[in-house]
């Protein structure tokens, strides 16, 4: 009886286990199916979608798919080139430095030509005045299309009315009024440039045979505009020696009956246009022009009428009339007070420089170098 019972219920045993194993297929197997509509209708409204957790059965809940960073300097070059020559290349030239070195040209009561109509234009050009400068300056890209720039330029600005070579227009009274300036110069700027034409293109990094590729391209072309201000000193030459003019009050600023002090520092607007083309994938060159409006009419000390120079004398002494009224000899009593020595409109300058930039973009990529494993250091683009 007993041997009969034993037997029975191990005949069950096996009967319970075959029976759960069933179960778990078929739990698994609808469980599968419903984990592949699942991902179905997610792969239909949202084809990848790496944040949702899975519920596949025993898999890592943490593991996430590599996504290729293509700002990566490693993932990078596994890509293809499409990615460095799309619209967002200017993202790859955001910091720029600018040296520049050129000419000057001063438009002004002591500068330009000696015709008629032609004043503080284009035509308004003396050869013989043209002076020298320096520039350094700073750029960051806004976008494709725009960039703000800083400009801190630095030189020398002169004129001279010896340098009328004829007495048609204005240059007979030029050369009877006979005078002249230089003054050093500092300005800074802040503008706004506007690309007209790019074209930027990010070349093979490495030059290794057998693999072609496209040379580095950076031509602009643009225009620009802004405002800053200018420090400036004028001086005035008497017998071979340089004098500052504007504590000699040389049209009689400051002083009774004369006109008011004026500032050593004047705000400015810069216009212009340029253009560059890149010899590397760091360095560009290229060439600006710019006309600067001054608003004001002291850079060459000159803008009024003359002072009186006898009063002039006793309050500032032989030297600031002498060089208030530099006349040539032709006029047998010099100029009086009153009379015209300059006129009313606002100076400026131009400047034509070769400006050589610098890409200064960089990128800091440590949490490459911990991936990776790799020894610190500092990847351009």
């Amino acid at each position: 009886m007993c041997e009969k019972f034993f037997y029975n219920l191990f005949k069950m045993k096996y009967l319970i286990a075959y029976f759960s194993i069933f179960t778990a297929f078929l739990s698994i197997g609808q469980d599968n199916t419903v984990l592949n509509l699942e991902s179905s209708l997610i792969l239909k409204s949202n084809p990848i979608n790496f944040n949702r957790p899975t519920n596949i059965l025993g898999a890592n809940t943490n593991y996430r798919p590599k996504i290729v960073d293509l700002n990566s300097p490693l993932d990078a070059a596994s890509t293809l080139d499409s990615r460095f020559n799309s619209n967002k290349n200017w993202t790859l030239n955001k910091k720029e430095f600018r040296i520049g070195f050129g000419f000057t040209q001063f438009l002004g009561d002591l500068g330009g030509r000696d015709a008629y109509g032609t004043d503080y234009s284009l035509k308004d050009w003396n050869n013989q005045a043209i002076s020298y400068m320096g520039m350094l300056g700073y750029r960051f890209r806004l976008s494709n299309s725009f960039a703000t720039t800083t400009s801190l330029n630095f030189g020398l600005l002169r004129g001279d009315d010896a340098f009328i070579d004829s007495t048609g227009g204005g240059g007979r009274f030029r050369l009877d009024r006979n005078l002249n300036f230089r003054t050093p110069f500092i300005d800074i700027s802040q503008r706004i440039d506007f690309m007209l034409y790019t074209y930027e293109k990010i070349g093979k990094r490495y030059n290794i045979r057998g693999i072609k590729g496209f040379k580095n391209r950076n031509e602009q072309v643009y225009v620009f505009a802004g405002i800053g201000a200018i420090g400036y000193m004028p001086q005035g030459q008497l017998n071979g020696r340089w004098y500052n003019l504007r504590r000699l009050s040389t049209e009689g600023q400051g002083l009774v009956g004369g006109t008011a002090k004026y500032s050593p520092v004047v705000v400015i607007a810069p216009f212009g246009f340029g253009f560059r083309v890149g010899i590397s994938r760091e360095w560009r060159l290229g060439m600006e022009t710019s006309y600067t409006k001054v608003f004001g009419d002291y850079i060459d000390d000159v803008a009024g009428v003359y002072y009186d120079k006898g009063l002039l004398a006793s309050q500032k002494g032989e030297i600031a009339a002498a060089l208030s009224d530099k006349s040539d000899e032709s006029v047998a009593k010099g100029y009086a007070g009153g009379m015209q020595r300059g006129d009313k409109q606002n100076d400026s300058y131009y400047f034509l420089n070769v400006v050589l930039t610098r890409n200064i973009t960089y990128r800091n990529y440590t949490k490459t170098y911990k991936r990776y494993k790799l020894s610190k250091s500092r990847y351009k683009f």
